[in-house]
């Protein structure tokens, strides 16, 4: 049987799908980058926690609010004008002019429900990762680290194989020319996988999605701390103000005065929490950009591993081009996910010693998987 023979059967053999294993690596499969997903649980978790804990005070001790009623008020009176000056939050005064003024404090009770919202808006560019662009990532994924397992066994088979025929070579010379002619013809190379990768440097869905999900990310942070700033910083400091309370059950009554005066007793929660909330969202903008960074140079440590197999020729400088495609992006899913891919320990084990086996080519060129299968026919031949 011809090498040229063998690598067609071992190719066809490793066309059939296995037998289950597929769907236990899919559930394992990691489909977002480390870096994306602290940010998604920082920027979703840490309002959901600011906003448990607002919720917990405000149970605990009710409202957050305490006026200071004349003290002819009765005791109904004064739990009335304590529930009506939370209800409403204004702050009455009166200008240089005489003018009665009013201003609104509602950033106080509703802060809870901004930083719900707030977590609904970060959680919105993790949801839209998930459910468009999840399901074919995982499919690229799982083909991608299959055709890596089977270029791995058909090494390893040939291998087998070429030290079957020279064992049961008569000639030498015919062996090697055999041999040669292998090397030449490309017997052991899998196109398939080659090709695949290539079309992915065409396309730009995934890497567009990341530069989506990163865009939306920043628009939302940056328009939570617009909403803080703007809208906390007129009542960040004030935990003071003047309640008018000449209504309902005291519009009638001619010894109320017209103001009262309240102080928020949550204020020091309030501050803790906006500061923390900001704080937090900007040192995430640094993370967030360093993630669209990466998309613009080529992670070559995980294919380099398996340049000692057929040769890839993707990972030649010359052929990788803009880094700014899909290729890239899957290639930091692999490597994400290199324990899911068996072969990968293997080789990458291996690599050291087979590359101080083999000389370098020139022009940095891989090394293929006949120059392994040669030097390991040469040291056995040596035995």
């Amino acid at each position: 049987m011809s090498i040229a023979n063998s690598a067609a059967q071992y190719m066809l053999a490793d066309a059939l799908l296995p037998e289950g294993g597929n769907d236990s690596r899919l559930k394992s499969l990691v489909l977002e980058l480390p870096i994306d997903r602290v940010i998604k649980f920082v920027s979703v978790g840490l309002p959901l926690l600011l906003v448990s804990m607002a919720f917990a005070r405000e149970i605990s001790t009710g409202p957050q609010i305490s006026c200071f009623a004349p003290q002819n008020f009765t005791a109904k009176q004064a739990a009335y004008v304590d529930t009506y000056c939370w209800d409403s939050l204004m702050h009455h005064e009166f200008d240089t002019k005489g003018n009665f003024e009013e201003r609104s404090l509602w950033v106080h009770k509703m802060f809870p429900y901004s930083l719900l919202v707030m977590a609904v808006m970060m959680y919105l560019p993790a949801m839209l990762w998930r459910f468009l662009v999840m399901p074919c990532l995982g499919a690229d994924l799982l083909f991608v680290m299959d055709e890596l397992d089977k270029s791995y066994n058909r090494s390893v088979r040939m291998a087998q194989s070429i030290l079957e025929l020279q064992q049961n070579s008569h000639n030498s010379k015919t062996f090697a020319a055999e041999l040669e002619r292998a090397k030449r013809e490309r017997y052991f190379e899998f196109p398939l996988l080659e090709r695949y990768l290539q079309l992915k440097q065409c396309s730009y869905f995934l890497v567009s999605m990341l530069f989506l999900r990163s865009f939306l990310l920043l628009l939302f942070i940056s328009a939570a701390c617009l909403y803080l700033v703007y809208f906390h910083l007129s009542a960040f400091l004030q935990d003071e103000f003047s309640c008018f309370v000449k209504t309902g059950l005291l519009q009638e009554e001619p010894w109320v005065p017209e103001l009262v005066q309240c102080k928020l007793t949550g204020l020091l929660v309030f501050q803790i929490i906006s500061v923390t909330n900001g704080a937090i969202y900007l040192l995430l903008v640094p993370l967030i950009l360093f993630g669209l960074l990466r998309l613009f140079c080529w992670d070559r440590r995980f294919l380099s591993v398996y340049e000692v197999l057929p040769a890839l020729g993707l990972m030649g400088g010359q052929k990788l081009g803009c880094p700014l495609n899909d290729l890239n992006v899957i290639l930091l899913f692999l490597r994400a996910n290199v324990s899911q891919i068996r072969s990968y320990g293997r080789l990458r084990a291996v690599s050291p010693i087979l590359l101080s086996m083999t000389t370098q080519p020139k022009h940095n060129r891989t090394i293929s998987t006949l120059d392994w299968i040669f030097s390991e026919v040469q040291a056995i031949g040596c035995w």
